[in-house]
C-alpha cells in the first residue's frame, strides 16, 4: 500500500513539474521580438530602430490618401496628439505605400506639424517583416525591443465607436510609463490594406 501510496505521489509532483515548466515555455513564446530595421526617412535621414532600444517607441503604418490616416490627421489630431503627450516616447511613422513619393510625404508632414520622421519603405520590406495590413496600423514596442501591443490606434473607426471610445496605443503607453503591465496586447486593425509593392 505504502509502494502505491509514493508511486501516486512521485506522479502528481512530476505532473506539477511538467506544468510549471510547460506554462513557463509559453509565457516565454507569448514574447514577440520587434523585427530590426533601417529605413531613410522622406527627409534624408537613416533612421534604425536599434538606436532607440532601452526607450519605448511606436510604428504608425500612413498612407497619406487613406481616408481613415486623414481623419486622425485632420479631424481628430489623434496622432500627433499622443506624440506630443508621450515626450518620451519615439514615434515612427512608416509608409510602405509602393506609389508614393518624397514630395508627397514632405507635404504631408509639413501641412500637419508633423515632428517625428515619415519613413521609405516602398520595397514593402519592414511592413511586411510586422505583418502591417492596414494604415494605421500601430505597434508599441518597449524599452527591451518586444511587441507590447499590435492592432488599431483605438475602436472607433473614422471617430464611431460601439460603446466607451478606447485609445488602444493611449492606453498601452499609459501602463508602460507606470511601469504596468499592457491590458490589450493586440486589436484587429482597420483602414485602407497596405498598398505594397508586388
Amino acid at each position: 500500500m505504502k509502494g502505491r501510496i509514493s508511486v501516486v505521489l512521485a506522479v502528481v509532483v512530476l505532473l506539477a513539474l511538467v506544468g510549471g515548466c510547460k506554462n513557463e515555455t509559453s509565457d516565454t513564446a507569448a514574447v514577440r521580438k520587434a523585427p530590426e530595421f533601417t529605413l531613410r526617412s522622406f527627409d534624408g535621414k537613416e533612421v534604425s530602430l536599434s538606436a532607440y532600444r532601452g526607450k519605448v517607441v511606436v510604428l504608425e503604418w500612413l498612407n497619406t490618401d487613406c481616408p481613415f490616416v486623414l481623419y486622425h490627421y485632420e479631424s481628430a489630431k489623434t496622432m500627433v496628439s499622443l506624440a506630443a503627450k508621450y515626450k518620451d516616447v519615439v514615434w515612427l511613422a512608416i509608409n510602405s505605400t509602393n506609389s508614393t513619393d518624397v514630395k508627397t510625404n514632405l507635404d504631408f508632414a509639413s501641412r500637419h506639424k508633423i515632428t517625428y520622421p515619415i519613413l521609405d519603405d516602398r520595397d514593402g520590406k519592414v511592413g511586411r517583416a510586422y505583418a502591417a495590413k492596414t494604415t494605421p496600423h500601430m505597434f508599441v514596442i518597449d524599452a527591451e525591443g518586444n511587441i507590447v501591443y499590435d492592432g488599431a490606434i483605438d475602436n472607433a473607426p473614422m471617430g464611431s465607436a460601439k460603446g466607451e471610445k478606447i485609445n488602444y496605443v493611449d492606453e498601452a503607453l499609459a501602463a508602460i510609463s507606470s511601469g504596468k503591465v499592457v491590458n490589450i496586447e493586440s486589436s484587429k486593425p482597420y483602414g485602407c490594406n497596405v498598398k505594397y509593392a508586388n
